[in-house]
């Protein structure tokens, strides 16, 4: 029974969810609540939706007693519909991002299980929890990939906790798979809609914490191993822009376009290559993570990676995705080499892209000083007394010359 009612409850989440994504967006652009970030104003409404059927899909099975989720999962459930509330708040009052990231850590704080590893450990699954939340937010910038990733490591932590018997935990996650694809049919490129931080925020906060719910009672090395398995892409997008923020002088929380599909982008790939490839990176991450967790590989195949991400890491910070700054010195003007000097171009225009040298024209009569003109010969001294044109030497040579006519 809960394995029909789970393929009955990933049809049913698919379906509502591309259709109340569809019947959100005119309600999201006449308020406004839209992302200008992008080329065009984008309805942020689709996390909405998801986090909506996800919730009503999984409390279903509660109700009906068909897959009832448990005090663990029902908790979870709760503090990420609280969340994605918090993400609806900021999407539409702008809140800032710290208020976000605290109401996030104490959402996480009640939903950790302290006693199978310790409160040390509780303390570090509460801050991986806030951190995966918080950036998974990151990756809803471009078309398709937050959708993606989200869709790929929902069936990959479904199928953890699968082997760990926790049937309404995986409902609810097979649930948040199928929502977010009937989403990719309005977010995938060209967008109509995004996920906003409504539910950028429901969906890594409920990945995060089912995560660290199907690793309870494990080590913490090889449970710290699976998590970062399971967020690999996450964790590379912080890294990439935390050090290249860093490495450019810029402050940590100020946006830009220089995220792990971004950067990918600028390699040539088109909005929907950037979205498979990093789909594609992911699902070979989370498929490590599942082997490990259930034995089927052992702890050290995670090194392959954590590697893996490390040559990501380092590739991608060679992709320039900041302009020059404003204010900046002739070397970082556009088009002036470094070093020289910059050139005003004349009036005239360059040529040959040398600077014209300027043609002196001859200056009239009227110009030139009363020095300079002189007194003609035999004129006499009246002619410098009254301002009465003097002939000069050429106009006297040509009246002096016999005329000349023709024809006889």
């Amino acid at each position: 029974m809960p394995v029909l009612y789970g393929i009955a409850a990933a049809t049913a989440s698919f379906l509502l969810a591309a259709l109340l994504a569809g019947v959100l967006r005119a309600p999201a652009l006449a308020l406004a609540l839209v992302d200008r970030r992008r080329r065009r104003p984008v309805p942020l409404s689709g996390g909405v939706a998801v986090a909506l059927v996800t919730a009503l899909v999984a409390w279903a099975g509660d109700w009906t007693g068909v897959v009832p989720l448990g005090s663990a999962a029902g908790r979870l459930l709760l503090g990420a519909s609280a969340v994605g509330v918090l993400g609806l708040a900021a999407d539409l009052w702008r809140l800032r991002r710290r208020w976000v990231v605290a109401g996030t850590a104490v959402a996480a704080a009640c939903v950790v299980p302290y006693g199978g590893a310790g409160p040390v450990a509780g303390v570090l699954a509460v801050g991986w929890i806030t951190l995966v939340a918080s950036a998974f937010r990151g990756l809803d910038h471009a078309d398709g990939v937050a959708g993606t990733v989200g869709v790929v490591t929902a069936f990959g932590v479904a199928a953890c906790a699968a082997a760990e018997l926790r049937d309404g935990l995986t409902v609810a996650l097979l649930a948040l798979a199928a929502a977010l694809t009937g989403l990719l049919l309005h977010n995938w490129h060209p967008a109509r809609i995004a996920l906003g931080a409504c539910g950028a925020l429901f969906a890594g906060f409920l990945l995060a914490g089912g995560a660290v719910l199907t690793r309870e009672g494990y080590a913490p090395a090889s449970g710290a191993a699976v998590l970062f398995a399971l967020s690999a892409p996450v964790c590379l997008d912080v890294a990439l822009v935390l050090l290249s923020r860093k490495l450019a002088g810029r402050p940590p929380l100020r946006g830009g376009p220089d995220h792990l599909a971004h950067r990918v982008r600028r390699l040539g790939l088109t909005p929907q290559g950037a979205a498979v490839v990093v789909g594609g990176a992911s699902c070979g991450a989370v498929i490590v993570a599942v082997l490990v967790h259930t034995g089927r590989l052992g702890g050290t195949a995670v090194w392959w990676v954590a590697g893996g991400a490390v040559a990501a890491l380092a590739g991608l910070l060679r992709v320039r995705v900041y302009g020059p700054r404003r204010g900046a010195g002739a070397a970082e003007v556009p088009g002036q080499v470094p070093g020289r000097p910059r050139v005003r171009p004349q009036a005239e225009g360059p040529v040959s892209g040398r600077p014209q040298a300027r043609v002196r024209r001859p200056r009239t009569e009227s110009q030139l000083p009363p020095e300079a003109i002189g007194a003609p010969r035999g004129a006499s001294s009246r002619g410098s007394i009254f301002p009465v044109r003097q002939a000069r030497r050429t106009e006297e040579a040509q009246v002096s010359a016999p005329l000349r006519v023709r024809n006889g």
